[in-house]
């Protein structure tokens, strides 16, 4: 079985959400996924103006249908935004300019740019009035993810009713001061609706004891690791791209915005979030290989 990554902005100096992406450079990137340890992924592409996100994911189904070898470790894509929270804090690497309400029509033209490959879609029920966008998603068969969010205890059981399957990187997309009771954390954690919660398992975004506390909670059969990756992805210290956006990877490789205000994604391989799993959380291999190869497929309804 092969780990499976839901959400990887790029790898290796390769940015998934360049305007110019190659064959070559796609390629190239799976070609590195699987060279550090890792099997299948999911391209995410991040918000930005309606028509670019489209624009980019079309280039990735175009590529993906013309490379037998893109397609043995691309297995799909993950749409995580524009239909975000775009407070501060909640936005997070995000360009808050671009944030727009969700709503079926929005939804439908990016579902329409994948012809079929989007697979996984992030939004903030918050701002999906009366949960039609992801009662859509769900009809259309996209799993569905609420990430990027505030979203109240009822606002999230009446997106669980209407198919919202899972949360994206739990303890991230959050402002740093939170309601010390009544947070998005708390909330997800009390719920036992959702059927899976990803965490960012790079020992950067959540610290590793945090997370064995929150995989406690959860269980072990609904946590889903990811990377969240980027072009910095196993690279050194440096700038690298997301989306047009500058990435600064610090000497401890931790990836920041410019200003250090936020952190823009991770710096960590596959081989890397299973090393942390096992030795600072201290899962065994047989629930590393739950986290990172089986709940995710699972998630998306496929086989590990």
């Amino acid at each position: 079985m092969q780990p499976f990554d839901l959400q990887l902005n790029g790898y290796k100096g390769i940015d998934f959400n360049a305007d110019d992406l190659s064959a070559a450079s796609l390629r190239q990137a799976c070609e590195a996924v699987r060279a550090d340890g890792g099997g299948r992924m999911l391209a995410t592409v991040i918000t930005d103006r309606l028509d670019a996100m489209a624009a980019r994911i079309a280039r990735l189904a175009e590529l993906h249908a013309a490379d037998a070898g893109i397609r043995s470790v691309m297995a799909g894509i993950h749409v995580e935004g524009p239909f975000i929270n775009g407070g501060s804090g909640y936005v997070g690497a995000h360009p808050a300019a671009h944030v727009i309400p969700a709503s079926p029509a929005a939804a439908g033209r990016l579902l329409d740019a994948g012809g079929g490959l989007v697979r996984l879609v992030t939004l903030a029920p918050e701002c999906d009035e009366g949960v039609a966008t992801v009662r859509f998603l769900a009809r259309e068969g996209v799993c569905v993810s609420a990430g990027h969010c505030d979203a109240s205890r009822d606002q999230l059981s009446r997106a669980i009713d209407a198919g919202l399957a899972a949360f994206t990187h739990l303890g991230n997309g959050c402002p740093l001061s939170l309601h010390r009771h009544d947070n998005i954390i708390a909330r997800v954690l009390a719920l036992d609706g959702l059927r899976f919660v990803m965490v960012i398992a790079d020992g950067v975004h959540v610290p590793p004891w945090v997370l064995a506390s929150w995989i406690s909670q959860i269980g072990i059969d609904r946590t889903v690791a990811v990377t969240d990756g980027t072009a910095a992805a196993g690279m050194p210290p440096g700038r690298y791209a997301l989306g047009g956006r500058e990435v600064v990877v610090a000497a401890d490789g931790a990836a920041w915005s410019p200003d250090r205000s936020h952190l823009v994604g991770s710096t960590a391989t596959p081989t890397d979030i299973q090393r942390i799993l096992g030795d600072a959380v201290g899962l065994t291999a047989a629930e590393i290989e739950r986290l990172t190869t089986i709940n995710p497929a699972h998630m998306l309804g496929d086989s590990p």
